[in-house]
């Protein structure tokens, strides 16, 4: 296999706030003395596979080790950074003091057989996860949910990962689309129905409704700016390891 010098479109800070926190808070955990990469190449070796979804067989052979060493170093740092996520409840108090805030779901694409229908979305005509977005008023990224089967409608999802229970509790608006029709509680939004149909004073409404909504747009880009979550091609058990790590950027 050749091998040839790359970069990574990940900030400086990131690589250094990896690498701290792989050296005190988990190789001095685990006492370690010695290993094939330090921290510091630990931390590129991850955040470029996360970046730029490269194999682990390339990037084994770009950082010189084996292909299994570098599928282990690559799930410590994934898993310590999914636990650094902050959860709904911590995301809810951090929004405790925006006006409202924006959510939406989106599909994460995976390599799956046409017989996994629970994974078929017949909305985007393919296999991949539903992933539910909480952002704040200016398309900041607050939280990305576990992945569930793609089949799963939005509202279902935002229902099971307990958003619209903890919008109420908290009493924070949110605006959403129309896939949360019945979300009630705290949820806005726009009128149902053909835009012909509707009056004027609707079309308006739904509008300004959509103005304030695309914003999301940005939190999800920010998710799928990491090129390994655009072509999933691993165990769907794993992905939520792999969502979460976004929010530590």
């Amino acid at each position: 296999m050749l091998v040839y010098p790359s970069g990574v479109d990940v900030s400086s800070s990131a690589l250094r706030f990896l690498t701290t926190r792989l050296r005190e808070h988990h190789r001095r955990a685990l006492g370690t003395r010695w290993r094939r990469l330090s921290a510091g190449r630990q931390a590129l070796l991850a955040l470029a596979h996360l970046r730029n979804g490269q194999s682990y067989a390339q990037l084994a052979a770009g950082f010189g080790i084996g292909t299994t060493t570098a599928y282990r170093y690559i799930t410590e740092a994934v898993e310590l950074l999914a636990a650094l996520a902050p959860t709904l409840a911590e995301a809810m108090r951090a929004a405790s003091m925006k006006a409202y805030l924006l959510l939406d779901g989106t599909l994460l694409p995976i390599d799956r057989i046409a017989a996994d229908r629970p994974f078929y979305s017949g909305k985007h005509k393919k296999h991949g996860m539903n992933v539910q977005v909480i952002a704040d008023p200016k398309g900041r990224l607050l939280w990305a949910s576990p992945a569930l089967a793609d089949a799963v409608r939005d509202v279902r999802a935002a229902r099971e990962h307990g958003i619209i229970d903890a919008l109420a509790k908290a009493g924070i608006t949110c605006w959403a689309d129309k896939g949360y029709q019945g979300a009630g509680g705290r949820v806005r939004l726009p009128y149902r129905g053909r835009w012909d149909s509707l009056s004027a004073g609707q079309q308006a409404v739904n509008r300004s409704h959509a103005k304030v909504r695309a914003l999301v747009e940005p939190a999800i880009a920010t998710l799928k700016s990491w090129r390994l979550l655009r072509k999933l091609r691993c165990s769907t058990t794993r992905i939520t390891s792999l969502v979460q790590p976004v929010l530590e950027k």
